[in-house]
């Protein structure tokens, strides 16, 4: 069993960063694919990154966005550079063990309980 947690949203104005940081306890995250996935208001839940021995990305945050882990502490962090009101939402980190850096919810068993981010124009 993994447990998943969010840390580090917030309010921001457009331009500005954030880095997120999902903190994973139970087990040792080094086997795992993690994501990143948010879901702004009135919208489904969408992915925008993940991480494996590659990283995958998103159109729309491509350049401006970077995954990155740190297996020794167990963590997975998601810095949000040049960010846009269009990008406000609840974000949520996502695990599977042995995972692809699927882009799909049901590829990932584990998911944190989600962090706010709102950007403001």
């Amino acid at each position: 069993q993994v447990q998943l947690v969010e840390s580090g949203g917030g309010l921001v104005q457009a331009g500005g960063s954030l880095r997120l940081s999902c903190a994973a306890s139970g087990r040792t995250f080094t086997q795992y694919a993690v994501a990143w996935f948010r879901q702004a208001p009135g919208k489904e839940r969408e992915f925008i990154t993940a991480i494996t021995s590659r990283t995958y990305y998103t159109d729309p945050v491509k350049g401006r966005f970077t995954i990155s882990r740190d297996n020794a502490k167990n963590r997975v962090y998601l810095q949000m550079n040049s960010l846009r009101p269009e990008d406000t939402a609840v974000y949520y980190c996502a695990a599977q063990l042995w995972g692809t850096g699927s882009n799909y919810q049901r590829d990932y068993r584990y998911w944190g309980q989600g962090t706010q981010v709102t950007v403001s124009s």
